[in-house]
């Protein structure tokens, strides 16, 4: 008998194992047997579901917040950028982790000055996921995806690939977009 989570699958063992075909068949009965617990007629998942998962999710955004708050990006190595580190190039999200705690601190030129992409996506995408984790909760559905053009996604992804690209060049204005400390009054004097 073998033990997933919820779970229990019975394998027939044969000459040469296990069989699969047995195994993902219980697998994918016991797949069944639980999304209809979790859904109703129509295929859309029950509110108490969706409130546990949306609690779920707010809970370990706030968990993640709280840890960037206390826990400096700069002094520390545990968050690292694995493309500078073996290429020496910032990578579009380079400064990410330092822009969103100086975010926390209420230091918004600072954060801006880490990486100004996500100071101007991160509105956007915050209110994104918030309209619609609000139609999920309420209506099961999230229908505000269906509404964006495919172009405004091919238009995103140019615009960081090119952050990335332009943020590398040493010359004016684009060494603006490189990840930089500011140092405040009180570090100058």
């Amino acid at each position: 008998m073998l033990y997933l989570g919820k779970f229990v699958v019975a394998a027939k063992v044969t000459a040469n194992g296990v069989n699969s075909n047995s195994l993902f068949c219980e697998v994918e009965t016991q797949m069944r047997k639980w999304l209809q617990n979790i859904t109703d007629e129509e295929g859309i998942v029950k509110r108490p579901v969706r409130v546990l998962s949306i609690i779920g999710i707010l809970s370990i955004a706030l968990a993640g917040a709280v840890f960037l708050y206390y826990h400096s990006p700069e002094n520390n190595m545990w968050l690292i950028c694995i493309v500078y580190r073996l290429c020496g190039y910032y990578c579009p999200g380079c400064g990410a982790g330092r822009a969103c705690y100086s975010l926390l601190h209420g230091r918004f030129y600072q954060a801006f000055r880490y990486n100004p992409l996500l100071c101007l996506l991160l509105p956007w995408f915050g209110l994104y996921f918030f309209i619609c984790m609000v139609q999920w909760l309420i209506y099961g559905r999230e229908t505000v995806s269906q509404k964006i053009p495919a172009w405004v996604t091919y238009v995103i992804l140019i615009i960081v690939v090119f952050y990335g690209i332009f943020r590398n060049i040493e010359g004016y204005p684009f060494c603006l977009l490189a990840p930089v400390r500011v140092r405040s009054f009180l570090e100058i004097n």
